[in-house]
């Protein structure tokens, strides 16, 4: 199961003499979406060598008032906050405050999930490396197959739901449940980055919204992006979800949608977006623009100046599983955040080998090409189409067209 089960392989071949994004491609792409009612409204943001190429705001930022798109437009982010708090990990290692091998407890004493019964149900040791990479034997909720799953009796949230929990009481409910594997030992995309939210607050002795405005978005001038957005500054895009068929409809109070072929759904409540007392989901639950990351994968792609020296961007952008990864997504394994592509042949995919891929189930995706120097930021707001769907691969094509 990942975030990228939909995307398709390209219509052709890549051109073997890329002359770099064309506007006019890209653009037909957004069009043909929006045309087709399979997207609401978008931001997309295309860079090149250092700079941008091509910037679009396109379609509804809110169908029913008739309110245009723009492109400081913000969005309820979801899994694009992965690599923004796995950076801020990777920040904390450079400073040499953490080590990607320490074991969670040293950090959080009280996080000792168990082995399952079925390798005796000791208690495992889970490093921070294993959480970056998703090697740790946790799950998500939104995985399991009814509504009586272990973390669903356990009452974990997921971080999109408005549970009323704080982030050190889902912790804890998410250590109540056995892990799935011995960590280090396979591969299962997980509420890891949650608990890394709650490494970062206790090596920080601050809140995580905090340490992240300190180590990542401050440095890099991010102001649009944190863990809650102001009612007043009417720039936050209304959430909509894909029907079978029909124009996407719009998402109003908790909507449990169905992202994975027997699954329950993921619960979503557009309204924590405005309630600042919500725990901060370092896995899911930020709010930001597409301006603002874009500056943060371009730092990386960069290496890393002025938040990491550029062997730690390397380690990021390593595929550190091997053959393990979303497992309907061949070619694919995990660096320390993010996707990376290790066999392009295998994803029938135009992108270099080595590129970082990652999305957010709200209907986000973006990629980054180091071997082209590219960047690509697709914010839209429209699941899961915006994740998953064709225009993920549509949009793929268009810029390597």
């Amino acid at each position: 199961m990942s975030l990228l089960h939909e995307i398709s392989p390209p219509s052709s071949a890549p051109a073997t003499a890329w002359r770099g994004p064309q506007p006019a491609r890209i653009d037909a792409a957004i069009d043909h979406a929006l045309a087709e009612q399979r997207l609401v409204g978008a931001v997309v943001l295309v860079a090149h060598g250092g700079r941008i190429v091509h910037r679009r705001a396109a379609g509804l930022s809110d169908r029913e008032a008739g309110q245009p798109m723009r492109e400081d437009a913000l969005f309820r982010l979801a899994s694009v906050s992965k690599p923004i708090v796995s950076t801020a990990v990777m920040v904390l290692a450079g400073q040499g405050r953490l080590t990607l091998d320490d074991p969670v407890t040293r950090w959080l004493p009280d996080f000792r999930p168990r082995l399952p019964d079925s390798l005796g149900g000791g208690e495992a040791t889970i490093t921070l490396r294993q959480l970056l990479t998703h090697t740790s034997g946790l799950g998500y909720r939104f995985f399991e197959a009814s509504e009586d799953g272990p973390y669903a009796r356990a009452g974990v949230s997921d971080g999109m739901d408005n549970s009323g929990l704080t982030l050190a009481e889902n912790l804890r409910r998410i250590a109540q449940v056995p892990l799935q594997f011995a960590p280090g030992t396979g591969w299962l995309y997980s509420l890891a980055t949650d608990v890394l939210g709650g490494v970062v607050e206790a090596v920080c002795g601050a809140p995580l919204a905090e340490a992240v405005r300190t180590l990542v978005t401050g440095p890099l001038q991010m102001h649009d992006t944190d863990f809650f957005a102001s009612r007043d500054d009417g720039r936050l895009a209304t959430p909509y979800v894909n029907g079978q068929g029909t124009a996407p409809r719009r998402m109003e109070g908790l909507t449990v949608a169905p992202a994975f072929e027997d699954t329950v759904g993921i619960r979503f409540d557009p309204a924590r977006a405005f309630d600042a007392t919500a725990f901060p989901s370092g896995g899911a639950g930020m709010v930001g623009s597409a301006g603002d990351f874009m500056q943060l994968l371009e730092s990386l792609r960069g290496g890393g100046a002025p938040l990491l020296p550029a062997g730690l961007v390397d380690d990021m952008g390593r595929n550190h599983t091997g053959a393990w990864g979303p497992d309907d997504a061949p070619g694919y394994g995990f660096g320390l955040g993010f996707s990376v592509l290790h066999d392009p042949r295998a994803a029938q995919s135009p992108e270099s080998e080595g590129t970082w891929r990652w999305g957010g189930a709200y209907g986000h995706s973006w990629f980054v090409d180091r071997t082209r120097a590219l960047s690509v930021v697709a914010f839209t707001n429209t699941l899961y189409e915006g994740m998953s769907g064709r225009f993920v691969a549509d949009l793929r094509d268009a810029v390597y067209a």
